[in-house]
């Protein structure tokens, strides 16, 4: 059986998502971030990066990085057909996640969440830093909005890319953010899946005001 290392409310729902979608065995081991074990010394035993979302495969190795997770589901449960067959389509999944976590989520919602850690002792620029992040968010949605057009899915068939999706799309709902038509049509087409509600039950989010249900 795999590990799932999670934390409750970050990105790591995506790969919950993913891995109930993939029909996956797995112990899913909640890492307690608001009281920061991510960086006790028993997790970064296991991982020295400490952080969310990892995978401890069967074999005892680690994979890490959320991208790099959502391409290791997809190919190691083909049968979910989260992944495309082909390469070129292997490589807009990659390219699309790999925007939504490092341009949206690193230089958008990081800068919402933690502009402490930039400025500790300046409540002024703090503000400023989480405008620019709001400002970043918007538009990274503005082009997934694009890509996604009146698809069901960004890239026409459910690939593992909607997990990234997902764990943004929640997080505009929680904090306010508004977001394009049809991106919140995505965020009700993922809440009505099955996988979708299974993941959020598990981690205690399947409340309507907790899951984005009124999003």
């Amino acid at each position: 059986m795999i590990t799932f290392f999670n934390g409750i409310g970050a990105c790591s729902i995506g790969i919950h998502v993913l891995l109930e979608e993939a029909g996956a065995d797995f112990e899913n081991r909640i890492i307690d971030l608001a009281n920061r074990e991510q960086f006790s010394p028993d997790y970064r035993a296991a991982n020295p990066k400490g952080k969310v979302p990892a995978i401890l495969r069967e074999d005892g190795s680690l994979v890490t990085e959320f991208p790099a997770i959502a391409l290791w589901i997809g190919h190691t449960y083909p049968e979910a057909r989260m992944l495309p067959a082909d390469f070129e389509g292997q490589l807009r999944v990659i390219e699309i996640m790999d925007y939504m976590v490092s341009s949206i989520h690193m230089r958008g919602f990081t800068f919402i969440f933690a502009p402490m850690k930039f400025h500790p002792d300046d409540p002024s620029a703090q503000e400023a830093l989480r405008a620019h992040g709001r400002d970043q968010v918007k538009i990274g949605l503005d082009n997934l909005s694009e890509t996604l057009g009146d698809k069901d899915w960004l890239l026409g068939d459910f690939t593992v890319a909607e997990g990234a999706l997902f764990y943004m799309t929640r997080w505009c709902h929680q904090h306010g953010i508004e977001m394009p038509d049809n991106i919140r049509d995505h965020h009700q087409r993922m809440i009505a899946r099955p996988a979708v509600q299974r993941a959020l039950r598990a981690d205690g989010l399947a409340t309507p005001e907790k899951s984005g249900l009124a999003a």
